[in-house]
């Protein structure tokens, strides 16, 4: 049994982790509305959508496809901050 291992990129690994952490803060603030911690959630969300920002600028460097994903995640993120279906 042959095993097809690939190098993979620590830096990719941890922007992508980033990423995630990154929606992760911006769906709990969405959940965390109306409760007491409201706040804390919002701060947090706050802080990955400057953390992501910042990283979207530096993948700038890294190469189109990773900048590209980076800018998806920022959008997604500020959606998922701001659109409210309910009426």
């Amino acid at each position: 049994m042959m095993l097809f291992a690939q190098a993979v990129s620590p830096l990719l690994c941890t922007l992508g982790a980033i990423q995630v952490m990154g929606l992760a803060a911006a769906g709990i603030s969405r959940l965390a509305e109306g409760t007491r911690h409201e706040r804390v959630c919002q701060w947090l969300c706050f802080m990955a959508i400057l953390v992501v920002g910042g990283m979207c600028g530096y993948t700038l460097r890294i190469g189109p496809d990773s900048c590209a994903a980076c800018a998806v995640t920022l959008t997604l993120m500020t959606l998922i901050a701001i659109v409210d279906f309910r009426d």
